[in-house]
């Protein structure tokens, strides 16, 4: 039976090590991406906090003083009081102080990062295939399924000798082995978890309708944002947006708003504190000329299942604990790299004979 899982263990290792590689570096880049994006655009991000923030009529009447020509389409307002307001408009996305008003500098369009940020999803995600197939998205979600029988195969090796350090002695072939089994060992738990939630979201066709069968509840599905337009009365103010939806959502903040447009209405994502992923959980739809709420969907009280997709994803992206998880996302995927190497450099030293 060691003999089989050692086969098991080094040939399905090899054979989806690119695709583990490619999950490794991806993902130690994707856990910190809205720090990088901070980071890398400092003087379009970086704000000083101040008691006053100004209202949203305020902002859009500077932005549409400095862009007369444009049209606002989305209020980005960061929950993080040293981070930027962003104003989207037809034209351009406006980086503005939220507390002076100042306009920071603008982007056109998708710079070298933004590229660079989309392709390291696409090759996490499906190796940046964009076929109707999506081929390269079941390559990468079979490989998650493989290195599901990769990780216990490699306990149940590890647990003959149960080697927890790499001894002094130890060189060559054997002081990789003695460093492969160390890491392995220390974070089996640590990546299972990723993987199998990684499972979850690859085979979401099969996995969603799972969720909701478990928990014994069903989606809510949102409306469509058209409306009719009646005569005589002009669309609401984003301001009045932003605090119809804070009454929708009790307890949660609106941060991220849309107005697509006459015969639209308005589309507002909201975060509450515990939810730390970028991307809100929590929508609220409003009539843009009644102000009516159309549709609204706090993650806390969303169906069971919805929310267990919900939690799937925010810890296999790290945002579950915030900065913590984040932190323990890198060593994973840094450890998951080394494992590559350090099994491809035992295999080559077995093969070949050379160190």
């Amino acid at each position: 039976m060691r003999k089989f899982f050692f086969q098991l263990h080094l040939w399905a290792s090899i054979t989806i090590s690119p695709m583990l590689l490619i999950f490794a570096l991806t993902g130690s880049l994707m856990v910190f991406e809205p720090e990088l994006d901070h980071l890398l655009h400092a003087k379009l991000s970086y704000v000083t906090q101040d008691d006053q923030v100004l209202s949203l009529a305020q902002i859009s009447q500077l932005v549409t003083r400095s862009f007369p020509k444009d049209t606002i389409n989305q209020y980005y307002l960061s929950t993080d009081p040293d981070i930027s307001y962003q104003v989207s408009t037809n034209n351009r996305t406006v980086y503005i102080d939220q507390y002076s008003g100042r306009i920071l500098g603008t982007a056109m369009g998708p710079d070298f990062w933004n590229k660079a940020q989309d392709f390291i999803h696409q090759l996490h995600l499906r190796l940046a295939f964009r076929d109707k197939h999506d081929i390269g998205g079941i390559i990468m979600s079979w490989a998650a399924v493989v290195m599901l029988l990769i990780l216990p195969s490699g306990l149940v090796l590890w647990w003959k000798k149960k080697r927890i350090t790499v001894k002094k002695t130890s060189k060559g072939r054997q002081a990789w082995f003695d460093l492969h089994s160390m890491i392995g060992v220390m974070v089996f738990l640590f990546l299972l978890v990723p993987v199998l939630t990684g499972v979850a979201m690859g085979f979401g066709s099969v996995t969603t309708p799972l969720m909701y069968k478990i928990t014994s509840s069903k989606p809510n599905e949102q409306p469509d944002t058209k409306i009719d337009i009646p005569a005589g009365v002009k669309v609401i103010s984003a301001d009045s947006a932003y605090h119809i939806a804070q009454s929708a959502i009790p307890g949660a903040k609106p941060f991220d708003i849309f107005i697509f447009g006459a015969g639209q209405a308005y589309y507002v994502r909201c975060r509450f504190p515990e939810d730390l992923t970028p991307g809100g959980r929590s929508t609220v739809i409003i009539n843009s000329y009644t102000g009516k709420v159309i549709y609204a969907q706090g993650s806390r009280t969303a169906p069971a299942g919805t929310r267990l997709q919900i939690l799937t994803r925010a810890i296999h992206t790290g945002d579950v604990f915030g900065m913590a998880s984040k932190l323990l996302g890198l060593v994973v995927c840094l450890a998951l790299a080394l494992q590559i190497f350090s099994g491809l450099k035992m295999w080559w030293t077995r093969k070949y004979g050379k160190t």
